[in-house]
């Protein structure tokens, strides 16, 4: 017997669930199928950040901040847990800090200047050597993305009404028809490919000319440190300026960029910029390096790890920088879209490949997805 729904979406990590959400809004029958029995690909491995000021000031930022809306929305239904954390991007280079100063002059974020000082004030992380100032930004979120997905899937099935089908790897789609490796089969009116970085099991003739690349992160978490301080801010590093397009409006991050390129080469080989994120247990994420296309292997580089150390040990001081795990995350990025969306035949969605946005875009991508799907704007 195949089941109809009117909304099949394929791939249970966060745009996944965050298109299954917005469906579900539209007071649509939602059906999510996912080949795993959990998220295990690159939502589950990431700061758990929601980094709107990271988002150029335009739609992309506007997007970021309604998914923020959302993420509060969830938090306040009791779905998931999210600290308004804010962050902080410390100078201790004065090219560096010119570059915040003048992203602060272009006055289109809701962002501040801090003195050393006041910096210190908002975390104690921050290392104070050197230290020249920050920029605050109030609306960034932490999450925890080893357990947020699992946490929006059990919400979804049981407030929305979404069918949840886990550990149901989809091998076809055809005339509206989904069909399982275990041959059970659903129709649905309108279908939403959601796969994540896997660019070959469905429509890999469509995804092969889509201009996505593959993109490998490298991340580390330090033991739980004794002293934790609630909603300790998110820290980035001067080097984190030259890879948000947040600030290609500032005209100092050229000659940031050259010197980071002559002084530290070995940064741009491995696109390393460096940022942390203390949780309320005390541990700490920390990261991240970034390797394209054919520089992917399944290997990890030591090199790399050390490189990111190296860089942290110069933003932010730790009572215990022991290592409690070490793991890489694996995405689909586009070099010019915020989400790679076509329809292939009438009904039939591809989106996937948020970047490494992915938890601060999903959720307003899909509610500006589905608002025109239904014709709700």
């Amino acid at each position: 017997m195949t089941t109809h729904y009117d909304v099949a979406i394929i791939g249970g990590g966060i745009v996944g669930l965050a298109n299954a959400w917005m469906a579900a809004r539209q007071n649509l029958k939602v059906i999510l199928l996912e080949r795993k029995s959990v998220a295990q690909g690159a939502s589950v491995r990431n700061f758990g950040m929601i980094w709107p000021v990271g988002q150029p000031a335009g739609e992309s930022h506007t997007i970021a901040m309604r998914s923020r809306e959302l993420w509060l929305e969830l938090k306040a239904a009791g779905a998931v847990e999210a600290e308004e954390c804010g962050s902080l991007h410390v100078a201790h280079k004065p090219d560096e800090l010119a570059v915040l100063e003048e992203f602060y002059d272009l006055g289109s974020f809701d962002v501040s200047m801090l003195t050393s000082a006041e910096t210190l004030k908002k975390s104690s992380l921050v290392n104070p050597e050197g230290l020249l100032g920050a920029m605050w930004s109030p609306t960034e979120l932490r999450v925890n993305p080893r357990t947020a997905s699992a946490k929006i899937a059990k919400w979804l099935s049981e407030n929305q009404g979404v069918d949840l089908q886990f550990q149901t790897p989809v091998v076809s789609i055809e005339d509206k028809t989904v069909r399982s490796a275990d041959g059970r089969q659903w129709t649905a009116d309108r279908i939403v490919i959601c796969s994540g970085s896997d660019l070959q099991t469905l429509y890999p003739d469509v995804l092969q000319h889509s201009g996505l690349k593959l993109c490998k992160l490298q991340m580390l978490k330090s033991v739980a440190q004794p002293n934790t301080i609630p909603n300790s801010p998110h820290i980035a590093s001067g080097l984190t300026l030259r890879h948000y397009n947040s600030f290609l409006a500032c005209p100092s991050l050229q000659s940031l960029k050259d010197r980071i390129a002559t002084e530290s080469p070995e940064l741009d080989k491995y696109g390393i910029h460096v940022m942390a994120s203390q949780f309320p247990n005390g541990e700490i994420i920390l990261g991240d390096s970034h390797e394209y296309g054919n520089e992917i292997t399944p290997f990890d580089s030591l090199e790399i790890d050390d490189l990111i150390l190296r860089e942290l040990r110069k933003i932010i001081c730790l009572d215990d920088w022991t290592i409690a795990e070490r793991w890489h995350g694996i995405y689909a990025k586009h070099p010019e879209l915020s989400i790679f969306h076509v329809e292939p035949t009438p009904g039939l969605h591809v989106m996937v490949g948020p970047g490494g946005a992915g938890m601060t875009m999903s959720f307003g991508l899909a509610d500006h997805a589905w608002n025109y799907f239904m014709g709700t704007f």
